[in-house]
């Protein structure tokens, strides 16, 4: 899939990937401009941060680890990844797993 900006595989065996659209969605002014300084954070979440299933999506799962270097009051990164299923070449369902929406 193109446009990947990175993939990670998480502490579960999934790969986790980061889109270049949603990486430039993250850190517009209007979101979290104050993320362009911690992406390597951000993959340490998803590496190896908790991971806690969405109670009204079970495609949903929120990552999330404690940090002692953030700005301001901030203490935790949190990631939003959605589990989503498209078709491989060959007509079979796989899995497709981004980070979507990221939160501090």
């Amino acid at each position: 899939m193109s446009g990947r900006r990175w993939s990670i595989m998480d502490r579960y065996g999934n790969v986790i990937y980061l889109t270049e659209e949603r990486w430039q969605h993250i850190i517009e002014d209007i979101n979290h401009p104050e993320m362009f300084a911690y992406e390597g954070h951000l993959q340490e979440v998803i590496k190896t941060g908790k991971r806690k299933q969405d109670s009204l999506n079970p495609q949903k799962y929120r990552y999330s680890k404690e940090f002692d270097d953030l700005l301001e009051d901030n203490t935790h990164i949190v990631a939003i990844v959605l589990f989503r299923f498209s078709e491989d070449a060959h007509g079979r369902p796989e899995v497709n797993k981004g980070v979507t929406k990221m939160c501090r």
